[in-house]
């Protein structure tokens, strides 16, 4: 009787597709199968040329598997000057920023929803209207300039503490996913205004707030123009992007020399330009794998709150 009952309930659920079907799909999965190796190759191909032999790679003959197989690059890598100082100030800002930016998103994104707030709506069109206007380079970096943010680390937090497209989102999610019940009881029983964001809001715009994280953290480790242009005097500040440029400029000027040099050319040159080579590969490896491995844990929240925090005008 139960196996019966088993194969009804078998029955039920098969589906007969139709041959029409059977190609949409075979078609379909291809063609996504397709595009996922398409976004999925050039990682594999910069990873398999950090961990190959590196004459291998000068040569440009490492394409679809790894030949001669060590980790002796991203050993060297502590030997490059300055790199891991790099690194910590690239982390440093990425936290730093995100953080401040995302509890400062959440914050007034809530405050544009309540109607208490003085001329809230004069206030949030300001918000908007920064999006669209921008002064250019040079006037940015006069401003920056006059405020004293040039060689300065608060240059990479505090101009993006507020961002309007991320306050927009917050807003909208708010407005769409928390019930205003919830607040107005909270007022009633005698909350402030800091306790129903803290105690209610921010609990529940989790989804939002991861989805802004991720732009956030993006952003901030992947900046490069605000290093290259304001720490010009200050080394110690240059971000793992701006030192990944400067070592893609030396490899450049190095190729360009043993080009134009004769065929008796110093063998500490060539070593320099294949060094440069793979460090640049390895760099660029390095500053990738944070990203990935942080998106996985994030991806949950990123969907849902893009989806209920979409702009609705």
């Amino acid at each position: 009787m139960a196996k019966e009952k088993v194969q009804m309930i078998a029955k039920k659920h098969h589906k007969h597709y139709k041959p029409g079907d059977v190609v949409f799909n075979i078609i379909n999965y291809t063609v996504f199968a397709i595009f996922t190796f398409i976004c999925f190759f050039p990682f594999y191909y910069l990873f398999i040329n950090t961990i190959s032999d590196n004459t291998l790679v000068s040569k440009g003959l490492i394409t679809f598997y790894p030949r001669g197989i060590h980790f002796g690059n991203y050993v060297r890598l502590f030997e490059v000057n300055d790199l891991f100082q790099s690194f910590w100030v690239t982390i440093a800002r990425t936290v730093i920023g995100t953080a401040l930016m995302v509890m400062a998103s959440g914050f007034i994104g809530y405050l544009v929803t309540r109607k208490q707030m003085w001329h809230r709506s004069l206030w949030y069109r300001f918000l908007v209207v920064t999006m669209y206007f921008n002064a250019g380079i040079i006037p940015w970096y006069m401003n920056m300039s006059m405020l004293g943010l040039t060689n300065n680390f608060m240059a990479y937090i505090l101009p993006g503490i507020v961002a309007p497209y991320n306050i927009i989102l917050v807003k909208t999610y708010i407005e769409s996913a928390i019930p205003a019940a919830l607040e107005e009881s909270a007022e009633l029983d005698g909350a402030s205004t800091m306790q129903v964001f803290t105690k209610i809001i921010w609990p529940l715009s989790k989804p939002i707030l991861a989805t802004i994280a991720i732009f956030g953290a993006v952003g901030n480790w992947n900046s490069f123009q605000d290093s290259l242009i304001l720490m010009q005097s200050a080394p110690k500040l240059y971000t793992l992007q701006h030192r990944l440029y400067i070592y893609l400029n030396t490899t450049s000027n190095l190729g360009a020399l043993m080009k134009s040099a004769s065929s008796g050319i110093s063998q500490q040159v060539v070593a320099s330009a294949l060094s440069g080579k793979v460090i640049k590969y390895t760099i660029s490896m390095v500053t990738i794998i944070p990203i990935l491995l942080v998106y996985p844990f994030m991806q949950r929240y990123f969907e849902k709150g893009i989806m209920l925090g979409a702009v609705k005008g």
